[in-house]
Formats: structure tokens, C-alpha cells, sequence
């Protein structure tokens, strides 16, 4: 395939915007290369400024569980946006998406709207602080949750792909009241929590991280967390952008039975436009501003562009829960047919999924935490495999790091086209 178009707006981009992308996770930086610039899409394909057409794992990093520009989606959001784009104001769509978000959600008495998964994470810890009047918090290696101070150390994602994991410009004093934990060990955040008694407001985690690729937590890993948050006092803080209406209608709670006191959301809550939210109880979340004295706000917050794309998205996952079935079973037959054609080619390889988030590492090791993730992504084959992959018109994340998003809009048709398209690859590998 000819980039040439792709490679010329890159150039222009550097020029006027750090590394040329408003996001690092949107550089080539890790697989080496230009990025590709998208012109439109529709369904389950991208098409970029060449009129290349790709088939899309990526899905704008995980919101578009219906494919680009699903009609009820963008119809809304037109509709709305004839009435005007802000007010500042309350409007009555806010409610209605809040009333739906819980229905839908175990566990969750009320919603607060933000304008990003980043936001959403920042104020649950800040009302997990003010709640509990403690001050350290305990994140996981591997894990992550936005670019707020507090979770830049040892980061998941783009911040590691780039070797980079503790950000210059987050303080020592912000660091010192982060603990690391490790993922999938029990014994470990144990220790942790012993160290620090009386002293940890919440523990965060991705409870199906998708930022060091997909790794599903270990049976009854989420139940001892549970347990130990609530023997010492700590509340539980899901970080569900990822997961959130994706691995089902409730989310992680809901499909593997664990409930959070906290639960942030992003991607599918906005349908492909910006927004995050954060859930709790009545009791935790009436500290907030105006009803309690933790504050937290935003001109933008509860945009109403934002809320018609995120309504439809969720009404539709509502009314329709076999959608959460169909996708789950796409991507088992994705699963089965990339481990076949990597195994026929002798190509060593370990392949993680749980639901619609699906992960390729190329180890025979299994992947359990950021460790052995890290230990999969140091033989530079991901980097062969992603640029192999595209040059057959399949888009995946250009980071070794990230979890693929599968759509409902994918045919199985599109399914097979991968497939063969991985198992051309694999003999080059």
C-alpha cells in the first residue's frame, strides 16, 4: 500500500504540533514509521487520505462497539446539534443518560459526567481521598489510568512503549503517595496494604487492563481484592474506560460478579465523542460539590452533543444485549483463527482475551502482568508483525501495549480477511 499522502500531512503536522499527533499513542514511534492519517470511516473500516481501506481493530481505541459512524449514533448527535452545541447549563439529557447509565450499572446510585476518561480517574481519586480522609492511593505497574499526576508512575500504554514510564513534571511529592502494586498477585498487594495501615484512600486497577495489552485477572484475583479493601478500610476503584458497556452491559461488575465502590467510565459511554464519567454509591458520591465539600467541575461537562452520542450508544446496548454475545463470539472465532495460522507457521505466541478485547503477545510465556507483557514486547517481532499487517490492509495499535477492540460492525467475512492476513505475515516472521 502507498502512504505518500499520509506521510506529507505527518510532516506538516510536526511543524506545528509536538511529534505531529495530539495523542503519543497515535505515533509510529514504537513500530517505526509514519503515522496513518484517516480521512473517514464507516462501519468496520477506516479510510485513510491515500484511499487505502483498512479493516479496523482499533474502534478510536475502544468506543465504537457498533462500528464508525453507526446511523442512531450520529443522527442524534446532528439532531442535537441543530439546537445548539453548549449552554453551560443543566439540560435534561443529562439526567436521562445518568437514569440509564444506572439501570444499567451494579452497584451505582449516581453519575457525575467529565469530558474524559483522564478526568473521570483524576476525580474519583480526589473524592476517594476526601471520602476517606487518607492520601495515598495504590495503582498497578502496567495499569493506566490517564496522564494525571498521580498515575504517571510506571504507567501502561503509550507511556511505555516510549521507555518512559515515570513522567518528568510529576513532583516527588505526588509520587511518594502512589504505591505500586503488582497485577494478578494477591500477596503482594497484601504486603502493601500492611505497610501502609490506615494510611491508603482507594486502590485503582483496571480490572481487565487493555494498556499492556489484554490481560484477563486471575480467578478470584478481584474477590481478594475485595476482601482486603474491605478488612482495612480502602475503597475499590474500577477504572472501567475500556471495559465499561463493552464486556457487557454492566461492565466488568456485572460479567464477572465483583462490585467496586468506585467505577469511572470513557469510550463507549460517549460514543465516539469525549466523554468520561465516575459512579459510586449515594453515601460516596454526595461529597461532592455543590451537595458535599469535595469539589470538582467542568464547562464542558455533560456536553450535550456528547450525551446524545453517549444515549444512543447505550440505549441501543440496552435494548440489545445480544450484541455483547455476537461480538464475544466474533472475537473467539478471531481468537481461534490467529492461534492456528501463528501455530502453523511455528511463530511463538501467546494470545489473551476476555469478551471483545483480544491481545496477540509473542511469547510462549503466559502474560499475567506488565512484567511478562514487557518480557513479550523486547523481541521486536510485534513491530514486524503490526507493519505486515497493514501493508494487507489490517489496522491494528501500533504499540505491542495495547488490547484490540473488536466491533460488532465486523463481518465475518472481514474475520477470515484477517485471518489470512495474519497467517501471510506469520511466514515472515
Amino acid at each position: 500500500m502507498i502512504y505518500k499522502r499520509s506521510s506529507e500531512l505527518f510532516a506538516s503536522a510536526k511543524k506545528v504540533i509536538p511529534g505531529g499527533v495530539n495523542s503519543p499513542v497515535r505515533a509510529f514511534k514504537a513500530v517505526g514509521g509514519d503515522p496513518v492519517f484517516v480521512k473517514k470511516a464507516e462501519g468496520a473500516y477506516m479510510y485513510d487520505e491515500d484511499g487505502n481501506k483498512l479493516i479496523d481493530y482499533i474502534n478510536s481505541w475502544g468506543p465504537l462497539i457498533l462500528g464508525h459512524a453507526h446511523k442512531p449514533v450520529v443522527d442524534a448527535v446532528i439532531e442535537k446539534a441543530k439546537n445548539g452545541t453548549s449552554f453551560g447549563t443543566p439540560t435534561e439529557i443529562e439526567t436521562k443518560i445518568a437514569e440509564l447509565a444506572v439501570k444499567m450499572v451494579p452497584n451505582i446510585d449516581k453519575i457525575r459526567f467529565v469530558n474524559s476518561g483522564t478526568e473521570a480517574t483524576m476525580s474519583a481519586v480526589r473524592l476517594a481521598r476526601g471520602y476517606t480522609g487518607k492520601e495515598k492511593i495504590i495503582k498497578f505497574a502496567g495499569c493506566y489510568h490517564g496522564h494525571s499526576d498521580a498515575f504517571l508512575i510506571q504507567a501502561g500504554s503509550g507511556a511505555v512503549t516510549f521507555g518512559t514510564p515515570n513522567s518528568p513534571g510529576v513532583t516527588q511529592g505526588t509520587a511518594k503517595d502512589t504505591l505500586l502494586a503488582k497485577y494478578n498477585d494477591i500477596e503482594n498487594v497484601r504486603r502493601l496494604i500492611e505497610a501502609n495501615k490506615g494510611e491508603i484512600a482507594c486502590l485503582i486497577i483496571e480490572p481487565v487492563p487493555g494498556n499492556m495489552g489484554c490481560i484477563p485477572p486471575k480467578e478470584d484475583f478481584l474477590e481478594g481484592l475485595r476482601e482486603l479493601c474491605d478488612q482495612h478500610g480502602v475503597l475499590l476503584v474500577f477504572d472501567e474506560v475500556m471495559s465499561g458497556f463493552r464486556l457487557a452491559a454492566g461492565g466488568v461488575q456485572e460479567r464477572l460478579g465483583v462490585n467496586a465502590d468506585i467505577v469511572c467510565f470513557g469510550k463507549v459511554i460517549g460514543g465516539g465523542l469525549p466523554v468520561g464519567a465516575f459512579a459510586a454509591r449515594d453515601e460516596i458520591m454526595d461529597y461532592l460539590a455543590p451537595v458535599g465539600p469535595v469539589y470538582q467541575a467542568g464547562t464542558l461537562s455533560g456536553n450535550p452533543l456528547a450525551m446524545a452520542a453517549g444515549l444512543a450508544m447505550l440505549t441501543e446496548l440496552n435494548e440489545n444485549r445480544d450484541i455483547f454475545k455476537s461480538i464475544d463470539k466474533k472475537t473467539e472465532y478471531l481468537h481461534k483463527g490467529i492461534e492456528n495460522a501463528l501455530k502453523s507457521n511455528k511463530v511463538a505466541h501467546t494470545i489473551n482475551r476476555l469478551g471483545s478485547m483480544i491481545s496477540v503477545h509473542f511469547s510462549e510465556k503466559p502474560v499475567i502482568d506488565f512484567e511478562t507483557a514487557a518480557e513479550a514486547a523486547s523481541n521486536g517481532v510485534f513491530n514486524k508483525f503490526f507493519h505486515g499487517l497493514l501493508e494487507n490492509g489490517i489496522y491494528i495499535a501500533p504499540s505491542a501495549f495495547e488490547t484490540w477492540f473488536i466491533s460488532e460492525a465486523l463481518s465475518y467475512e472481514d474475520i477470515d480477511a484477517t485471518i489470512e492476513a495474519v497467517d501471510k505475515v506469520a511466514k515472515i516472521l
